[in-house]
């Protein structure tokens, strides 16, 4: 059983709170801080808490906190880490894990320092859909993994931080790019170095200093792509769709906006729908199990099992320190208009790696490139000659 303190009380905090009571059943909230006091009372009491207050390091330091949930701005990720690292807590955090890769190193390297169990909370990671693909991508059944591509957009996040580019980092890069990129190198493999960066950025809605909108690409050392595409101007609920395609297969997934729940309704009853739902009426697209679809109580279950038995869990914080790596290079990007370095001074995965050759034999004199079975059922058979490069198609008559 885990005793929890979570540091936030508002919406992530709330769903934290609905994956950790809800599955393994042993693990009990028995801190919370928030920065407003009525929001920690509120909490408390919808949790059954016993213990709140607004502050931060009497609820790490409290002897009722074993475990540290991080569910707050991200402005305030490394106090609340350095704090942890401080009473010797573990700690598990929100995504993104810094607003910058060096402010996510310094948080990753004080916790490795002072042995403490540190978690990164990258949901998205661990959904049904998401976990059972990885599986298929890692025994081989898609090949080599070409290009990852990864869709998260809605029409903008809940609170006022988010909106204010000093105390958020960033825009939406930032707050749905970490998931993007962070899926597609599960599916490309994180051992493999993210090479540069090409990404488009621009502010087309919003009236705020940081983008609402982008799109990228990442580069990998063994020659795979990656993408993200991101938006808070997109219309009509949150969209979250990924994309894995490889030298022998393919997969689509759509996590959230279309999962086969539809509903219409006149606007009777004005009950909840689903995160980031603009409306009441209409076709509605809501969500059986929310929490468990984005993946919360997946996550939660493999940080808590793998603290018990002293081994890593699936996102560590150093997989958050890579994706803000990433992500500095997009932000460079967007304004250079150039593919720009992943600047990694910390590198632990795969080095020397190249892209594989595309040359495939057929025949001593031939390099493969295509075969297929014809409307009549003939097969066609589409071949480059070694020795003069020329392309030439042989046919099998039924």
């Amino acid at each position: 059983m885990a005793q929890v303190c979570i540091l936030g009380g508002g919406f992530i905090g709330r769903f934290y709170a609905d994956s950790l009571t809800g599955r393994r059943g042993k693990d009990q909230v028995s801190v919370v801080y928030a920065r407003k006091e009525e929001t920690a009372i509120r909490f408390a009491k919808d949790y059954q808490v016993a213990h709140y207050t607004t502050d931060m390091e009497e609820a790490i330091a409290h002897s009722a906190t074993e475990f540290v949930v991080i569910a707050l701005p991200n402005f305030l990720h490394e106090e609340a880490v350095m704090l942890c690292v401080k009473h010797k807590k573990a700690v598990l955090c929100t995504k993104p894990l810094g607003r910058t890769a060096e402010e996510a190193l310094r948080m990753t390297q004080a916790c490795e320092n002072a042995g403490i169990f540190a978690g990164y909370l990258e949901d998205l990671c661990y959904t049904p859909k998401f976990l059972k693909s990885l599986k298929s991508v890692q025994s081989g059944a898609l090949g080599r993994i070409l290009w990852a591509k990864s869709r998260e957009t809605h029409p903008g996040p809940h609170a006022d931080w988010f909106w204010d580019i000093q105390k958020a980092g960033g825009g939406a890069v930032l707050d749905l790019g970490c998931h993007c990129i962070e899926i597609a190198r599960n599916f490309i493999g994180k051992d493999v170095r993210p090479v540069e960066v090409m990404c488009w950025a621009d502010t087309q809605v919003k009236p705020i200093d940081a983008e609402d909108h982008a799109i990228g690409l990442v580069k990998y050392q063994n020659g795979a792509i990656g993408q993200f595409e991101v938006s808070w101007t997109f219309r009509g609920g949150m969209d979250l769709r990924d994309e894995v395609m490889g030298t022998e297969g393919t997969i689509w997934i759509n996590s959230f906006l279309r999962t086969g729940f539809e509903m219409f309704t006149s606007g009777a009853g004005k009950s909840y729908v689903a995160e980031k739902a603009e409306s009441d009426s209409g076709w509605q697209f809501p969500v059986g199990d929310e929490a468990h679809e984005l993946g919360y109580t997946n996550m939660f279950t493999d940080m808590f099992d793998a603290y018990e038995k002293g081994e890593k869990p699936m996102e560590t914080f150093y997989d958050g320190y890579v994706v803000n790596a990433i992500i500095d290079a997009a932000y460079r990007s967007a304004k250079t208009k150039l593919w720009e370095p992943v600047q990694l001074p910390e590198w632990r995965g795969q080095e020397g790696l190249s892209k594989p050759s595309v040359y495939q034999e057929f025949d001593a004199d031939h390099w493969f490139i295509k075969e297929e079975i014809l409307p009549n059922g003939d097969k066609k058979v589409i071949l480059k000659v070694k020795a003069t490069g020329e392309i030439i198609e042989k046919e099998t008559w039924v």
